[in-house]
């Protein structure tokens, strides 16, 4: 199964990150973490003992501060450990769950981030394949963490990011 459902209101991914309101806050928590937490529910009994793997999207604003992401890398941040306590909940039966945590990609849901060709000029510069990732190298570490080639992997965070995740200054 693969989770890639993530929202949040635009007025909540710029300005402070302190402005933003209980509702919206709400709303990004429930779409981007809670409905992983949900699909597990329902997948766990069609999943169990079958060897199932799950993945969910993710992003490197769960872990640093991303200009106009906000209220996002929170849900992230959220939804990674959901992945970590989802594992240990699932594990039992056979069940494999992990995160892909993706470089910038110019996608249809980037195009609403604020700076994106200023962020993708920034990742090709510092990251050290001196490159962004492309959706097919996101794609085949899709593949590979639902294949068994992945059988001993759960609970993991994957960057896809060209190393972008390792650079520090």
């Amino acid at each position: 199964m693969i989770h890639s459902l993530a929202f949040a209101n635009k007025d909540d991914l710029s300005g402070r990150y302190i402005n933003t309101g209980r509702q919206g806050f709400l709303l990004a928590m429930d779409v981007s973490v809670y409905s992983l937490t949900l699909l597990c529910k329902h997948a766990e009994p069609l999943m169990k003992g079958r060897n199932g793997s799950i993945i969910t999207l993710t992003y490197y604003g769960s872990e640093k501060v991303i200009p106009n992401y906000n209220v996002m890398g929170v849900a992230k941040a959220a939804l990674e450990a959901s992945v970590r306590y989802l594992a240990a909940d699932m594990g039992q039966n056979g069940i494999r769950i992990n995160a892909i945590s993706a470089g910038v990609i110019k996608t249809l849901a980037s195009s609403g981030i604020s700076g994106m060709r200023t962020m993708l000029e920034h990742c090709e510069g510092k990251s050290p394949l001196k490159k962004n990732v492309t959706t097919d190298e996101v794609g085949k570490t899709a593949l590979y963490l639902c294949s068994n080639l992945a059988s001993g992997v759960t609970g993991e965070i994957i960057h896809v990011d060209a190393g972008y995740n390792i650079v520090g200054m």
